[in-house]
């Protein structure tokens, strides 16, 4: 089921909206049924036929997006990012476009940071992002002239 948050109705009648359908498409698929369910692990059947067994992790790692003084923390799955309101993390910023990337947090711990044909292009750490892109904790994201940092909450 797609993420509702990467539904393309801001762009009826926009010429990008078919750019936006194949990165939500591209999006979507980089993403298994375990990353896309959000908080759960696949086991294999114990021998006695059983069936699959799922093994709720608990919360997410404690990954975060700081703009400025604002905090985002993100989820499993695919966090949207944008200046609409009903992005995960929201960007109040014009040049910022209202879908403009999503990263993808996946059950592994391991996140992806995706343009999602936003009209000025995702930046990583210098270098204009043009495929899914690993992130890691420490990168800067550029949205415009907009820095943002991807971080993860310290373990102590």
């Amino acid at each position: 089921m797609p993420d509702p948050n990467m539904m393309s109705v801001h762009l009826e009648g926009n010429p990008r909206l078919a750019d936006f359908r194949l990165a939500r498409h591209l999006l979507e698929g980089q993403c298994g049924d375990a990353t896309l369910g959000g908080d759960q692990e696949f086991l294999k059947a114990d021998e006695s036929g059983d069936g699959v067994t799922i093994l709720f992790m608990g919360a997410a790692p404690a990954y975060f997006i700081q703009d400025g003084d604002h905090v985002h923390p993100l989820k499993f799955g695919i966090n949207s990012v944008g200046r609409l309101p009903d992005n995960s993390v929201i960007i109040r910023d014009e040049c910022v476009s209202r879908r403009h990337c999503a990263i993808v947090v996946h059950k592994d711990g391991s996140c992806e940071l995706h343009d999602v044909a936003s009209k000025n292009g995702t930046v990583l750490n210098g270098s204009r992002i043009l495929h899914p892109t690993r992130i890691t904790p420490g990168d800067t994201i550029t949205l415009c002239s907009r820095n943002i940092k991807f971080l993860r909450q310290s373990e102590s």
